[in-house]
């Protein structure tokens, strides 16, 4: 499978929403036990969880290291009996070593949620970690510990800094945080251009109708690979320009690039 795009949470306590989640389109399908689940439903969650990763697949976001429930989530998740996980999206990410213990137990792939200042600085250190495979932006978490306005201006640098980070790691390009208005399609399609303007690979979703905006937006438009295959044909008969652009290493690297993530 290629690099995953749309990744959609369903609260673990609706059992119910799991067929539905998977079968959206969503690249990776989230079961929450985090911030989905009350307190009293968390146990319930973890049991639905794992009923359904016996025999289907599926990523979890567990409960932050630190909380009461974390242990517990682990513990769960470890089971070989568990054959279809795909891996765990750990929020409040911001120790490398513990992201590392987690891989160690479970022994699948790590989403490092960076949702915090400290996770921010750490943000090249964690995606170092052992079995971390991609960094993700908990945006409104974010914004909630500096205490800004979850806009653009105020989330650049957490943005590109994230992107930066991935790249030093040698890891895919990193996944936006969710869009909340999940009944105007024009707005998380917006939201997922702009967080791939920035160098974004992926989004989180939190309702199935994310899913179809944000993997257009993330998918070159017919301008984009009609701008390529003109760049490279310039190139191939020796010109050195194409609409007035020089046509230089960079631009034919874009080009092919562009070419290579069409569906």
């Amino acid at each position: 499978m290629t690099t995953p795009i749309t990744w959609l949470f369903v609260p673990g306590d609706r059992p119910e929403r799991f067929a539905k989640a998977a079968s959206s389109g969503a690249d990776a399908v989230i079961l929450d036990l985090e911030d989905a689940v009350a307190p009293t439903r968390k146990a319930s969650a973890r049991a639905a969880t794992a009923d359904w990763l016996v025999s289907r697949p599926g990523w979890v976001r567990i409960n932050a290291i630190g909380t009461p429930q974390h242990t517990a989530d682990i513990q769960r998740l470890a089971d070989p009996a568990l054959r279809h996980l795909q891996g765990i999206v750990v929020p409040m990410a911001e120790d490398p070593d513990t992201l590392a213990s987690v891989h160690a137990t479970v022994g699948c792939k790590i989403v490092a949620l960076v949702e915090t200042a400290l996770g921010l600085h750490r943000a090249t250190a964690l995606a170092e970690a052992e079995g971390v495979t991609r960094l993700a932006f908990g945006s409104i978490d974010y914004a909630l510990d500096i205490d800004a306005l979850e806009s653009r201006e105020a989330l650049l640098l957490a943005r590109s800094t994230l992107v930066a980070a991935s790249r030093l790691a040698g890891l895919p390009s990193p996944v936006d945080g969710v869009s909340v208005d999940a009944t105007n399609p024009n707005v998380v399609a917006d939201d997922a251009r702009y967080a791939r303007g920035l160098g974004f690979g992926g989004k989180l979703c939190i309702h199935p109708a994310q899913v179809v905006p944000v993997a257009t937006a993330f998918t070159p438009t017919e301008a984009d690979l009609a701008w390529a295959r003109s760049v490279l044909a310039a190139a191939g008969s020796g010109a050195v320009s194409v609409d007035g652009m020089m046509v230089d290493e960079p631009v034919l690297a874009r080009a092919r690039r562009i070419l290579e993530d069409a569906p």
